[in-house]
C-alpha cells in the first residue's frame, strides 16, 4: 500500500510524536511507499558496521531512521511555525503549498 506524501526533500519538519518529539530538522529522503520521511541527523540509531574497503575503520555508526508523516509537521518560512497547510492552485496552473497560519506559499 503505497501512501502519497505532500512533504519534500529540503522541507523543514517539526516532530509532533516520539522520543525526538520537539526537535526540527530538514527531510533527507522522502519514503512514499512506506508513508515515512528521513530526516537529517534524527531518529538516530546505532550500527555497528564492518570495516569494508569503502569504510575501511568499521566501528559504530549513527544511522538515521525512518519517521512516519503522521507523525511531523511542516513549518512554515513564514511565520516559523509548526502548521497544516492547504494545496491550492496558482494563477499560472501549478498547484502550491499555502500555510494556514499566514496565508504564505511554501514553495
Amino acid at each position: 500500500m503505497s501512501a502519497k506524501t505532500k512533504l519534500k526533500k529540503g522541507d523543514e519538519v517539526y516532530i509532533i510524536s516520539g522520543k525526538d518529539r520537539g526537535r526540527r530538522g530538514k527531510i533527507q529522503r522522502v519514503l512514499s511507499s512506506e508513508g515515512a520521511v528521513i530526516i537529517e541527523g534524527l531518529n538516530l540509531a546505532k550500527k555497528h558496521a564492518k570495516p569494508t574497503k569503502a569504510s575501511p575503520q568499521g566501528g559504530v555508526i549513527d544511522k538515521a531512521l525512518p519517521v512516519k508523516v503522521a507523525k511531523v509537521m511542516l513549518v512554515c518560512s513564514g511565520c516559523n511555525q509548526p502548521t497544516r497547510f492547504r494545496r491550492q492552485q496558482a494563477v499560472d496552473g501549478a498547484k502550491v503549498r499555502i500555510c494556514q497560519h499566514c496565508g504564505r506559499t511554501l514553495d
